[in-house]
C-alpha cells in the first residue's frame, strides 16, 4: 500500500529504502536490487547495512514539494 502525498510530507528528513518503495510503488525485492545497482529513481545513502532516502528528493520525484 502506497502513502498519500500527506504522509509523505509528514515523514521525517531521511526513510528507509522499504518506506520510500511504499512512497514509489516498488516491491521490496526490486527497491534493493534498483538500491544495490545504484539505479533506485532516488539518491540512496548506504550507511553499513542500512540504506537512507530523502523525504524531500521523493516529494520532488513525485511532484509534491
Amino acid at each position: 500500500m502506497s502513502l498519500t502525498v500527506e504522509q509523505v510530507r509528514e515523514l521525517p528528513p531521511t526513510v528507509d529504502l522499504m518506506t520510500a518503495a511504499r512512497v514509489l510503488g516498488i516491491g521490496r525485492t526490486k527497491a534493493y536490487e534498483l538500491a544495490r545497482a545504484d539505479e533506485f529513481p532516488v539518491h540512496v545513502v548506504r550507511i553499513g547495512g542500512l540504506y537512507r532516502v530523502s523525504t524531500a528528493d521523493l516529494l520532488r520525484l513525485i511532484k509534491a514539494e
